[in-house]
């Protein structure tokens, strides 16, 4: 029988003295299973004991080599269920298993008995041959039944814990931990001495368990061009998305056989293996649990496991210059950098606009202001952060000396309980031979009215007017430019005048 076969089985099988009640089985042996738990074992004890109690086996169902942590992969489980459960098609009774642990080992016991439920209610019932059939206490067989799913788990958390330890013990002591070795790497066979026994291949692992796997230097090619990456790099200068475009043009094969990319020049330039020292659990993923990175100090190191395919100095003044690297693309953007080239850039140019960023070597590009301050009109305004708030105060006391109640909400400011009133200066902002002010649109439901107040140009910040912009057309940015008369007259008032008018 194959892994995830499904076969109808000969007449013999059929009890001498048969009940009429009908099965299919189910049998389910994983790679970490002992012998016992084979296939053709289980077969054996489950035909006994469908011979022993007047059941006729009617279809059989293998997954061989299959983990029992889910149902993904277990070909025999799932038609079994699609074909013969699910699709009602078959007349039977019973789904027999031989015990709990080959129905699946499912980290969530609740699992296990979801898909003996989802079986009862199409009428068929799971019987596990080690334990048989209920008898008239169904508490105990219940409670049987949780104790095994509970064993079914444990059992593979206590072994996936068993292999855990076990790579760590021999990763600790300078082996290769299991997987594909790095570009540029070969996995080398140790025998039971730890002298060399062959080079493995592709697919290709130890055939005695006290062998050991270590990594040696690959191929003349691959090997050059790990030595040639980190040249161009520490001795020559030349950036990562650089070196890609070199060993791109000299057809120089990458890691996954694609084009090389900055990233992948940044994985060989920070791999660790290159340098000769062994590092283990960078990423974690156990029982079919998604994989996670893992803190660096909780990484295994030994170094000096392997043979260095560049020295370790060179290594470590790779890693200086890409922490510097860091270091430099972290304070060019923050908040406070930025800030302040674009003050540079308007004290040179007495404006800003998008070419003139451009050309700025050392200044983020529009796209990342507007990331990080919503438009570059906001970033000006965050340049007098301290003049607009202090303008925003004042505003707020001149109301309140108008003798309006006023309750101040984080800057919602609510007048006599009727509205809620936004209040919003605005630097002038250079651009060419005019001026310009940007007020933001304030979509939050809460906020009936904003009060526009440009100020004037960065010297004085004399207020030039009040501009109200009720909710209903507040729904976009307003930009308004120094030679938009009919704009100003528009929306200005006096702003207790019109409160005033507003609480009538």
């Amino acid at each position: 029988m194959q892994n995830g076969d499904n076969v109808h089985q000969p007449v013999w099988l059929k009890p001498k003295e048969a009940t009429g009640k009908k099965a299919v089985a189910y049998y389910r042996h994983s790679a970490q299973d002992r012998q016992e738990n084979s296939v053709e074992i289980q077969q054996d004890q489950v035909r006994k004991f469908a011979k022993d109690n007047g059941i006729e086996i009617i279809r059989e169902f293998a997954d061989k080599g299959i983990s029992g942590l889910s149902v993904d992969g277990r070909d025999g489980f799932n038609t079994m269920f699609s074909e013969y459960i699910e699709g009602d098609k078959h007349d039977f009774e019973y789904v027999l298993v031989l015990d709990v642990s080959r129905w699946g080992r499912f980290q969530d016991t609740d699992m296990s008995a979801y898909y003996s439920g989802l079986c009862a209610k199409h009428g068929k019932q799971v019987v596990f041959t080690s334990i048989g059939f209920p008898k008239d206490d169904g508490l105990l067989h219940g409670l049987h039944l949780s104790i095994e799913r509970y064993r079914a788990s444990f059992y593979s958390k206590e072994l996936s814990g068993k292999v855990w330890k076990g790579q760590e013990k021999i990763t600790s002591q300078g082996f290769w931990g299991g997987g594909m070795p790095p570009y540029g790497m070969k996995r080398l066979l140790l025998d039971e001495k730890r002298n060399p026994v062959q080079i493995l291949e592709h697919s290709e692992h130890k055939a005695i368990h006290n062998q050991r796997v270590t990594l040696t230097p690959g191929g003349k090619h691959e090997v050059e061009t790990v030595r040639r990456i980190f040249n161009l790099f520490v001795n020559d200068g030349v950036a990562p998305e650089q070196i890609a475009e070199e060993l791109n043009r000299d057809r120089v094969q990458s890691p996954g056989g694609s084009a090389w990319s900055r990233s992948s020049v940044y994985g060989i330039l920070r791999n660790e293996i290159y340098m000769g020292t062994n590092v283990w659990n960078k990423t974690s993923q156990k029982l079919k649990s998604k994989s996670h990175h893992n803190p660096a100090d909780e990484w295994i190191r030994v170094p000096d496991a392997f043979e260095p395919l560049v020295p370790p100095e060179i290594f470590v003044l790779a890693q200086n210059i890409i922490r510097a690297k860091e270091e430099e693309r972290l304070r060019k953007y923050s908040d406070e950098y930025m800030l302040t080239k674009l003050k540079e850039v308007i004290g040179r140019y007495g404006m800003v606009n998008s070419r003139i960023i451009s050309a700025q070597n050392e200044m983020a590009s529009l796209a990342t202001y507007r990331d990080h301050f919503s438009s570059m009109d906001m970033a000006y305004q965050k340049l007098f952060g301290e003049v607009v708030d202090g303008k925003r105060y004042e505003i707020v006391e001149m109301l309140k000396k108008g003798e309006l109640e006023i309750a101040d909400y984080n800057g919602i400011l609510v007048v006599e309980n009727l509205f809620t009133l936004h209040i919003e200066p605005a630097v002038a902002i250079p651009s060419g031979y005019e001026t310009y002010w940007t007020f933001n649109p304030h979509l939050r439901g809460d906020i009936d009215l904003v009060m526009g107040v440009p100020l004037a140009s960065p010297k004085e910040f004399d207020v030039l007017g009040y501009l109200f912009f009720p909710r209903f057309m507040f729904n976009r940015r307003v930009r308004i430019r120094s030679t938009m008369d009919y704009e100003l007259s528009l929306y200005a008032h006096q702003p207790m005048e019109l409160i005033k008018n507003l609480r009538r």
